[in-house]
């Protein structure tokens, strides 16, 4: 059983509450989601505009998730041989740096656009992402440390549910602006991603300015000499870092090539300003599920409750995203079905974050193994709904594996964003396949993603019902 040795090892200074602070950084979830999800549909403007291959169209994740690799890595070294950063600048310096260098990788768009070259593109995403793996380090421990630690993975889902309504609206949006409203000639195509990019990089300093000024709660640990591998002691942590890379890679994967796949005649053979519809809707799935799973997974409410909350939150959430999408109301049935079986897993398993990532990766191997072997209408939306399943991953993963590391909290949370970097290589590694094979065929490589997920929530599972043998437990 993994313990948490000292619960009350980080303490607030002042009287700062809770709920504005959360409020603060769910917004700050939202940006980053919609900047974020601005790669699915960078990719096949890019691949149009520079005439790419599938590989080198995904060096746009490449270039922007392996920077969550190097950044975390420098964050490592600097917390493992020096100091924590997060600990010497504090949760909130880390969220306004991040949130700097984002801006300084927006507006590197502008001369990518006047020069015209790809390389220089990738370089903006790089610098961008950067100032996400900041963001990604700060944010999501602090909300993981605002509150108690059995509702860590509940907070964190409803933050991530903000995150997810980004990634909704910027298909719709970008996918707009790119695909519509400046489309023509090569000029004005390039000219769309530069004045959006320069527009994200705009809030991110207003943002930032808003945060300064604005008092929230510190966290702060004891400084302590480091022994022996730090947070890297911890099995979960270790597990989880390799989690965090296969899970973000499968779905960074299956978003890029949704426009892609949805093109494909044998499926769809639709425009891209129709494909971003679904494109939204697979990232709306997402959205969702976190919305409902930080419903399920607070085990403070009673069962009949959580169930009736979850229902009517996942019903007005998809009246939301309906609102904003083009699909008629006989394609969508076939989501509401998925939508119910999402609702029923979250039933069965029980408030356990474990069970739940468990079911839900088992659930999406078969989604995508389907997508990869199967025909017609049912494989377009197996694929739109592993959103759905995809919902609760990241925070399970991440409280899971965070869990009892106290003091090595911010350096275990740089570690398991360095796994983001499963975002990077995945997506290459599936763009290659498809360049190879054939598009349709490449998706076994997400389906053997979630075969880990499924693993480490198994682990999980394993040491729970070790704990309940030892201690009489039920």
């Amino acid at each position: 059983m993994i313990k948490q040795k000292n619960k009350s090892f980080f303490s607030a200074k002042g009287q700062v509450g809770y709920q504005y602070p959360m409020a603060i950084l769910t917004t700050l979830f939202f940006m980053w989601g919609f900047v974020t999800c601005m790669n699915d549909v960078l990719i096949p403007h890019l691949k149009g505009l520079f005439n790419l291959s599938y590989f080198e169209a995904m060096l746009v994740q490449f270039s922007f998730f392996g920077a969550y690799f190097v950044g975390s890595l420098i964050y490592f070294i600097v917390s493992y041989f020096y100091r924590d950063p997060i600990n010497a600048i504090g949760y909130k310096g880390g969220v306004l740096l991040g949130l700097s260098t984002s801006a300084v990788g927006c507006f590197l768009f502008y001369p990518a656009e006047s020069i015209g070259l790809y390389g220089v593109f990738l370089l903006g995403l790089f610098v961008l992402g950067l100032g996400f793996t900041l963001l990604q380090i700060s944010a999501n421990a602090y909300v993981a440390l605002l509150g108690t630690p059995d509702g860590a993975s509940s907070r964190l889902n409803l933050a991530q549910a903000f995150n997810s309504l980004g990634t909704t609206i910027a298909p719709i949006l970008g996918g707009y602006l790119v695909f519509e409203l400046f489309a023509g000639t090569t000029e004005e195509s390039a000219k769309a991603t530069g004045i959006s990019y320069i527009l994200f990089g705009l809030l991110f300093i207003l943002f930032a300015v808003k945060i300064y000024f604005t008092k929230l709660p510190e966290f702060k640990s004891m400084p302590t000499k480091q022994k022996g591998l730090g947070a890297l002691s911890f099995p979960q942590l270790r597990a989880g870092i390799l989690a965090i890379f296969f899970y973000v890679g499968a779905e960074v994967a299956i978003g890029s090539f949704m426009i892609s796949f949805i093109n494909d005649p044998s499926i769809l053979g639709v425009d891209e300003h129709v494909g971003k519809n679904y494109l939204a809707l697979y990232w709306g799935g997402a959205m969702i599920g976190r919305f409902a799973g930080s419903i399920w997974l607070n085990g403070k409410i009673n069962v009949f409750k959580r169930v009736a909350f979850m229902i009517i939150t996942m019903v007005l959430v998809f009246g939301l995203i309906y609102t904003i999408i083009d699909i008629s109301y006989t394609q969508i049935v076939y989501f509401l079905l998925f939508m119910l079986l999402n609702c029923l897993i979250f039933v069965v398993a029980g408030a356990f974050s474990a069970r739940v990532l468990t079911l839900f990766a088992l659930t999406n191997i078969l989604l995508v193994i389907f997508t990869a072997l199967g025909g017609g209408i049912w494989t377009l939306w197996s694929l739109v709904a592993v959103g759905l399943f995809n919902s609760v991953m990241w925070s399970n993963i991440f409280t899971l594996s965070i869990d009892g590391l106290d003091k090595h909290t911010g350096q275990g949370s740089s570690l398991l964003v360095m796994g983001i970097l499963g975002g990077a290589l995945i997506p290459v590694l599936q763009g290659w396949l498809a360049d190879v094979v054939g598009l349709r065929e490449s998706f076994f490589i997400p389906a053997l993603c979630y075969t880990y997920v499924a693993f480490y929530g198994a682990m999980f599972l394993r040491k729970r019902k070790v704990s309940n043998v030892v201690t009489g437990g039920h």
